[in-house]
């Protein structure tokens, strides 16, 4: 898994924005900037890439959901004060 991982960070970086969440593109834009010989090993560098962009896109969606949250929650704790005196 190391050598995945870092093949695919490595390519992540040089290609940047060139990769997306679609697996069979990936493996489509893998076969045109690398060589790789094994199929699976093929599979799962795509894959990995994959994976790595769509947590990056949720981990994106929730952080911008809790910016919307904070202000919410800071009037819930303020109502909440208010009954407790």
């Amino acid at each position: 898994m190391n050598r995945v991982r870092r093949i695919s960070t490595e390519l992540m970086a040089t290609y940047k924005g060139e990769f997306g969440t679609d697996f069979k593109q990936n493996k489509i834009l893998l076969n045109e900037v690398a060589i790789v010989r094994s199929k699976g090993l093929k599979n799962e560098i795509a894959g990995y890439i994959t994976t790595h962009l769509k947590r990056e896109l949720e981990e994106q969606k929730e952080k911008e959901s809790r910016a919307d949250q904070p202000e919410h929650v800071h009037h819930e704790e303020e109502m909440e004060e208010q009954l407790i005196s």
